[in-house]
C-alpha cells in the first residue's frame, strides 16, 4: 500500500475546519422514546458494563454523536482504550493506532475525528492529508511520544552513524520524520531484522525495545521511554493474582517491562491479545494492558471471565462523549501537521506497511 503525496492539503498553518464546515446547532439531549428505540440495539452491547439506571443519561449524546456524524460526513475512530460508551456507542472504526490510520484512508468521509491521543491523530493526518483531522481533547498527549523529539532524533543519528533509527508509531509526526521507518508491536521484530545489521535503534519505548532484544541475535539500542500505563505493572503482582486463581491465563502488551512478560501465557498487540482470547476463549483471562480493553473485548467474548486489573490511561480518559460531541458541532480540535514534516513521516510509514506486503 503506497500512500500518495498531497501537500496541497497542509496549506495554512492554522486549523481551518470552522470557517469550512460551519457550527451545527447543539442538538436536544432529551431521553425520549425514540432515542430509547434508536439506541436499544448498542445498549444491549453494553447491558454487562452500563447500569440500566446510567443509560438514559449517555443514550442521547450517543444518539446525537451518531446524527452528526452523518451531518458532517464523519468517521469517528476509536482505540481500544476507549471507553465502552465511545467504542461500543459511537465507533466507526476500532482498533489499534496505525490500524485506525490505515483503515481511514479506505473510507469516503471528509472528516476524521480520532479517539484516541495525539500521535495518532497525526498519523491519521499524515496518511489521509486531504481530510480534516479532528480530536476532541488536544491536550489527550503520550508520556512515551512526549519522551522523544525529532531534535533528539538528530543527535543520536549524528553520535551513531550509520545505525538504522527504527521509530515506535507511537511517537509524534516529527520524531517519524526524522526516522528510516516505523514498526507497531506487532511487526517489531520483523523491521529490526530486516536490516540485516548488527545494531539498530528501536526508539522510544525501552521495553518493547528489550522485548524484542530477547527475541534476536541483532543489537537493539534503547532510548528511556516508556508507557507510564504498561511500566506500572509488575512481575510480582502477575505472580500474586496467580496465586489467588491458579487457572487463570494472563495475557499482556509487550510494552510492559520483561519480566512481566515473561510471566505472561501471551504477550502481543492490542490487536493480537484480543485475538487470542476471541480463539482461545480461555475460562479466566486477566490483560495487562489499559483496563478499559477489556471491557471492550467483554461483550464479544461471552463466557470468558476478564479479572480486571485497572490501570487507566488519564491521557485517553480525556476523550469524552460529551467533548467528541463539541467537536462535530463546533468542528474544533483540528489537527495539522507541517507539509515537510508531513512528507517525511510518511515515508517512514510506508515503508513499514510495504515491508509488511512483502
Amino acid at each position: 500500500m503506497t500512500i500518495t503525496s498531497s501537500p496541497a492539503a497542509f496549506k495554512g498553518a492554522t486549523p481551518v475546519a470552522l470557517e469550512r464546515f460551519g457550527r451545527l446547532p447543539r442538538p436536544d439531549l432529551t431521553y425520549t422514546p425514540e432515542v430509547a428505540e434508536a439506541t436499544a440495539p448498542i445498549y444491549e452491547k453494553l447491558k454487562h458494563i452500563i447500569p440500566a439506571i446510567e443509560w438514559p443519561a449517555l443514550a442521547p449524546t450517543i444518539h446525537a454523536i451518531n446524527l452528526l456524524k452523518k451531518q458532517r460526513n464523519a468517521v469517528i475512530l476509536a482505540h481500544n482504550y476507549m471507553t465502552p460508551d465511545i467504542y461500543h456507542g459511537v465507533a466507526d472504526i476500532v482498533g489499534d493506532s496505525l490500524q485506525l490510520a490505515i483503515e481511514a484512508t479506505r473510507t469516503d468521509a471528509q472528516v476524521i475525528v480520532q479517539c484516541g491521543v495525539h500521535f495518532m491523530a497525526e498519523t491519521s493526518k499524515i496518511l489521509s492529508p486531504e481530510k480534516t483531522v479532528l480530536i476532541p481533547d488536544m491536550r489527550a498527549g503520550c508520556s512515551l511520544a512526549e519522551s522523544i523529539t525529532g531534535a533528539d532524533v538528530r543527535a543520536l543519528r549524528e553520535r551513531n552513524p550509520g545505525v538504522p533509527i527504527i521509530t515506535y508509531v507511537n511517537t509524534s509526526a516529527d520524531v517519524k520524520a526524522e526516522c528510516d521507518i516505523c514498526c507497531t508491536s506487532s511487526n517489531a521484530l520483523e523491521v529490526v531484522e530486516s536490516f540485516g545489521v548488527d545494531r539498530v535503534f528501536l526508539i522510544p519505548d525501552k521495553y518493547l525495545a528489550a522485548n524484542v532484544g530477547n527475541k534476536t541475535d541483532v543489537e537493539v539500542l534503547v532510548w528511556d521511554g516508556a508507557c507510564e500505563v504498561h511500566e506500572r505493572f509488575t512481575a510480582k503482582e502477575l505472580r500474586d493474582y496467580r496465586k489467588i486463581e491458579p487457572d487463570i491465563k494472563i495475557i499482556a502488551h509487550p510494552e510492559c517491562p520483561p519480566e512481566v512478560v515473561a510471566e505472561a501465557d501471551f504477550a502481543g498487540s492490542t490487536a493480537h491479545m484480543i485475538d487470542w482470547v476471541k480463539t482461545r476463549k480461555p475460562e479466566k483471562v486477566m490483560m495487562i494492558t489499559e483496563c478499559s480493553m477489556a471491557d471492550n473485548v467483554a461483550s464479544e467474548t461471552p463466557g470468558v471471565n476478564y479479572i480486571r486489573p485497572c490501570n487507566l490511561c488519564p491521557h485517553m480518559k480525556r476523550i469524552t462523549l460529551d467533548k467528541i460531541l463539541d467537536t462535530l458541532v463546533e468542528m474544533k480540535e483540528e489537527v495539522v501537521v507541517d507539509p515537510v514534516v508531513a512528507e517525511k513521516a510518511r515515508v517512514a510509514v510506508e515503508r513499514m506497511i510495504n515491508l509488511k506486503k512483502n
